[in-house]
C-alpha cells in the first residue's frame, strides 16, 4: 500500500467512525474504535433499524449507493469491514 492509499483508509475509516457513532448517538465511544470493533450483534445500538439508518448516513456522506443485497453480516461485522467496503465503493 502506498502513502497515499493509507491516508484515504485512514481518512474513510475516520469518516465511518464518525458516521456510525453520530448516528447510533454513541459519540462518546468514537475514540474507543477500532478497525476491529465488532458492529452488527455486538453493538446493541445497531439494530436492524439502526443498520438501515446507519446505510443511509454512509450513502450520504461517503456520495455512494448501497444496494439492498450488500447489507450481509459481512459488511457489518467490523468497523474494518465496513470501512473496506465503503472504500471499496467510493
Amino acid at each position: 500500500m502506498t502513502a497515499s492509499t493509507d491516508l484515504s483508509t485512514d481518512a474513510t475509516l475516520a469518516g465511518v467512525v464518525e458516521v456510525l457513532t453520530r448516528t447510533l448517538g454513541i459519540e462518546d465511544r468514537a475514540g474507543s474504535m477500532t478497525r476491529d470493533t465488532g458492529l452488527f450483534g455486538e453493538l446493541p445500538e445497531l439494530d436492524s433499524l439502526g443498520v438501515v439508518e446507519l446505510a443511509a448516513a454512509l450513502e450520504d456522506r461517503f456520495d455512494i449507493e448501497i444496494d439492498d443485497e450488500d447489507f450481509t453480516g459481512e459488511v457489518f461485522e467490523t468497523v474494518g469491514s465496513l470501512t473496506d467496503f465503503i472504500a471499496s465503493r467510493a
